[in-house]
């Protein structure tokens, strides 16, 4: 049996059996979209499928340095950080070629209840799961752009992340140049991609020295953000092994473009059709598609903290920097927050492009499922498309995206949308998190204020 083909728990046991492995790796993913886990015996992994087993509960409690939060209800001091019930996806099961005498297994798990009313993947398969009450099934694909560099995580440290060799140097996108010369390193990545089942549609060098920019296969949306996940931490493991770093930062420095993690959403209806495809409309747009797109824009600056969730996020979010500022549309308009491709009933597509590599895939993919679909329920109005530089463009004032982490953060909690799509549970644990990032932050003396201000103030 191959991994690809593990659907029950009656499967699971099979492969494990069949590959007789004494131990098995399991992970979840938490609030940062870091994959926390263990290896876990035979015997365990086998309970486990049934029963589900604890997890402790403070991976939902503390943040990407594991420093305790204080301002969060859900976990902490005052509940003790007791385990968590989690379950196994055996639908998850993929290959660790690399481990185990290259049969090595992983296996995806989820937060249960009540840990699911926080749980990253559970938000995710909440809205979808509404979306099929609704009529609808949502595909997507997320692409990340991501900067490699030829060091060591050890050498980076030392050096402060500071004067970095990137493994390419200047600008050169689409470079089958740059490409060839670390084609050992490419054909590693892609081969591992399609060995766990995450297997990319495209690859190739991004405008910036090392920026690499990889298009996941779509599929359905909650394998997609798993495949998004997945792809992110074994993309860093792969370049670790190879004495490299990987960095998903949304903007790691201020001469270089930041790093998108673009989402493409469509939805079919019951019958198995796009739901988004007219060939007589607008740009092929059906009514439910332009429904969803209103909705969208409506609701992105609400929900912008789940898609640029780190004070880093921001500093990509400025004009002239392939990243928007507002929440227009535009049809093939790389300048719009939103990006409608008409295409056929196949590709007809919307991509949501202000997010970023930084983002958790559940989360960022939650946050734009979601807003569409709060569109078509209230048979949302689109406004016309832009034409031309969406910078320079002038749009109302409710579609300005908030401009910090914190300001995001209050427009989350505010907003009546986030709790109906996502629960108040969430919000509250979500938001609160986010307030904590940016109070972190803002403890922190930078070197830019060091040198701005040390002599001369």
């Amino acid at each position: 049996m191959q991994p690809h083909q593990v659907r029950n728990a009656a499967d699971a046991r099979k492969i494990v059996q069949e590959r007789d492995l004494a131990y098995i790796k399991v992970g979840v993913f938490d609030i940062d979209g870091i994959l926390r886990g263990k290896y876990v015996s035979r015997d365990k992994f086998f309970s486990a499928l049934e029963g589900g087993f604890g997890f402790c509960d403070v991976v939902l409690g503390w943040d990407s340095g594991d420093v305790l939060y204080d301002n969060v209800t859900y976990t902490g001091w005052h509940t003790a950080y007791p385990d968590a019930p989690i379950r196994i996806l055996p639908e998850t099961c993929r290959s660790l070629s690399s481990e185990m005498d290259g049969k090595g297994l992983f296996f995806l798990a989820e937060f249960a209840e009540p840990a699911d009313s926080v749980c990253p993947r559970a938000v995710l398969r909440r809205v979808i799961e509404r979306a099929r009450k609704m009529g609808f099934e949502a595909s997507a694909a997320v692409e990340y752009e991501f900067f490699l560099f030829d060091e060591t995580p050890n050498s980076i440290r030392e050096k402060g992340y500071r004067n970095l060799k990137p493994i390419t140097p200047d600008m050169f996108g689409y470079s089958v140049l740059r490409a060839s010369v670390w084609s050992n390193f490419y054909e590693e990545l892609l081969k591992m991609c399609t060995e766990m089942d995450m297997p990319i549609e495209g690859l190739h060098t991004e405008t910036g020295p090392g920026v690499l920019e990889a298009a996941i296969t779509y599929s359905e949306a909650l394998k997609a953000a798993d495949r998004g996940a997945l792809f992110k931490t074994f993309t860093k493991i792969l370049a670790q092994r190879h004495k490299l770093m990987a960095t998903f930062m949304a903007k790691w420095s201020r001469d270089y473009p930041g790093q998108s993690g673009h989402i493409h959403l469509s939805l079919k209806n019951k019958a198995g059709k796009s739901a988004f495809y007219d060939a007589k409309g607008e740009h092929r747009m059906s009514t439910t598609m332009r429904q969803f797109v209103a909705g969208q824009q409506a609701l992105m600056p609400h929900f912008l903290a789940m898609v640029s969730p780190t004070v880093n996020s921001y500093t990509r979010l400025i004009p002239g920097y392939w990243a928007p500022t507002n929440s227009a549309w535009g049809v093939e308009n790389r300048t719009c927050a939103l990006r409608v491709i008409p295409g056929s009933e196949k590709s007809q597509r919307v991509e949501y492009r202000v997010a970023a590599a930084d983002g958790n895939p559940y989360l960022a993919i939650a946050a734009a499922l979601a807003s569409g679909l709060y569109g078509i329920e209230q048979k949302m109005e689109l406004n016309k498309p832009i034409k031309g530089n969406a910078y320079e463009a002038k749009l109302p004032k409710e579609s300005k995206l908030p401009e910090t982490l914190w300001d995001a953060a209050q427009r989350l909690k505010a907003s009546k949308a986030a709790r109906d799509w996502f629960g108040d549970a969430f919000v509250d644990h979500f938001a609160a998190t986010r307030e904590w990032e940016e109070r972190e932050a803002r403890k922190q003396i930078t070197n830019w204020q060091l040198a701005r201000y040390f002599e001369i103030i």
